[in-house]
């Protein structure tokens, strides 16, 4: 008799092989990120606990480094909450930007704090200024201002005598005008009248230190001399700018802050020093090409 039931067995055997032999599908790995131990601790309070520490986060205190003059200088960005220190017999000038309007100024305290708002300038030199005095010393509220440009969230104390006399903001990026330089200079964006493409001068040298703020170009217009910073720099601490004497001594000196970040001096240079910071200070030298190399007499420590 012929093997006909084994020939027909065969590719069963063959397909119960192959279906032992195959390995079973395992469902898709599915990754998920950790929280951070800050977040996990905040989602455990209270909804007034998150609100208090989401607060806390968004405060902005003066800085020492960000001071010109008697001026404080904020890095604007949405949503941050200033603290602003006033006293008694005091007045604190909150600056707007040039051509910015108020609409409205909502304070939590109206019966213990003045507040008031004037103008400096005329035509698109027009500047908005906020007026703040309190009463007596250990207040403290919130202060809302509404402008025709951006909203400003501030937290306003009183002290026995220590105060605020100015407040300004430096602004990110937010072009008006484009100047499309020739050869290697950048577009220059700003507010002010455009400089005489014809003058520029772009012989500076910039040294010393590396920072995330450090300049990307110099260069002046016969009259004027602009400092390009990079653009992720317009919401960082803004350094002083020091002009730095023949005999090595050095002096702060008075520059505008344009909308994107650009320092305008009304003046040229031959040696200047981008300075921040204390111990150690970071420090960013600026010079023109053909000016003499000087030493800086400065106390402390630098860091280049």
């Amino acid at each position: 008799m012929k093997p006909h039931v084994l020939w027909g067995l065969a590719p069963l055997s063959l397909v119960a092989t192959l279906a032992v032999a195959a390995p079973a599908k395992k469902p898709p790995v599915k990754y998920t990120v950790a929280p951070s131990e800050a977040s996990i601790h905040v989602e455990k309070l209270p909804p007034t606990g998150r609100v208090e520490a989401a607060n806390r986060a968004a405060i902005r205190e003066p800085a020492s480094e960000s001071y010109l003059n008697a001026i404080q200088t904020y890095p604007y960005m949405e949503g941050a909450l200033y603290r602003v220190y006033s006293a008694p017999d005091r007045v604190t000038d909150l600056m707007l930007e040039p051509g910015e309007t108020v609409q409205a100024i909502s304070a939590g305290d109206t019966a213990r704090w003045i507040i008031g708002d004037t103008k400096s300038g005329e035509g698109a030199a027009a500047r908005t200024h906020i007026l703040i005095k309190p009463h007596t010393s250990g207040l403290k509220t919130n202060l809302v201002v509404l402008t025709s440009v951006r909203t400003y969230h501030l937290q306003l104390e009183s002290t026995p005598s220590t105060y605020m006399a100015a407040v300004s903001w430096r602004y990110p990026s937010s072009p008006v005008v484009t100047v499309h330089t020739p050869a290697k200079a950048e577009p220059l964006e700003g507010n002010g009248p455009s400089p005489d493409l014809t003058k520029l001068n772009f012989g500076y040298v910039i040294e010393g230190a590396t920072p995330a703020w450090r300049p990307r170009q110099v260069f002046d217009d016969g009259r004027k001399t602009y400092i390009v910073f990079p653009r992720e720099a317009a919401t960082s601490t803004a350094p002083a700018l020091f002009l730095v004497a023949n005999d090595g001594q050095s002096q702060l000196v008075n520059y505008r802050v344009e909308a994107n970040g650009i320092y305008v001096l009304d003046r040229l240079i031959e040696v200047a020093e981008l300075r921040l910071g204390t111990t150690p200070q970071t420090v960013v030298r600026l010079h023109r090409s053909d000016a003499a190399i000087v030493t800086t007499k400065s106390k402390g420590r630098r860091h280049d």
